[in-house]
């Protein structure tokens, strides 16, 4: 069996990965907002993490039409409610499980969100680029690291009140940003 030749080059060469091993990364990166996408549909837990595992299989199955500069979330979305809808047919005498028309429009509507939350995130980094490099550290250690409030302070030989007073000007400074820059976008 060949490798399909359609990874994006500019990515695998770059982080130094096959292209089967940058399929891979991609697919448990996005684990978790694959789950939180099928349990917007479902609404049960443990249904979502049989879909989800029979995503997983089916993308990787798949990989080969995976296409270079697309783009993956959206491609493992469209695969995942194929997997829901499937799932809903196939249990669909249950009375508690949702119609497949229901499931198109929530899918769609959870789509949505997450293309909305992509363009936060990428203007979330963008203002922390800019924050100076004190700030991004204090926001690295907090939200990054999960350190708490006491440890940052004692690790940066500040007081308690400092960090918090530091952290909420920052968390007001990036709330700005983003807002402006998604304004932007529009």
């Amino acid at each position: 069996m060949s490798e399909p030749d359609h990874y994006p080059a500019h990515e695998t060469s770059r982080a130094g990965v096959s292209p089967e091993e940058f399929f891979v990364q991609q697919i448990a990166e996005h684990q978790d907002r694959l789950f939180g996408y099928v349990f917007s549909l479902l609404g049960d837990h443990n249904r979502a993490s049989d879909v989800l595992q029979e995503t997983n299989l089916v993308l990787w199955r798949k990989k080969a039409q995976f296409q270079a500069g697309q783009p993956f979330l959206p491609w493992a979305f469209a695969i995942a409610r194929f997997q829901v809808l499937a799932h809903v047919r196939d249990r669909g005498r249950d009375r508690c499980i949702l119609d497949a028309e229901l499931v198109e429009q929530l899918a769609e509507q959870s789509e949505a969100s997450a293309e909305q939350l992509d363009g936060v995130r990428q203007a979330l980094r963008q203002c922390i680029a800019k924050l100076q490099p004190n700030h991004q550290d204090m926001i690295r250690r907090r939200y990054y690291r999960s350190a708490s409030i006491n440890e940052i302070a004692e690790s940066l030989e500040l007081g308690v009140s400092a960090v918090k007073v530091g952290l909420l000007r920052i968390r007001r400074r990036l709330a700005e940003c983003v807002q402006t820059q998604m304004a932007q976008e529009k």
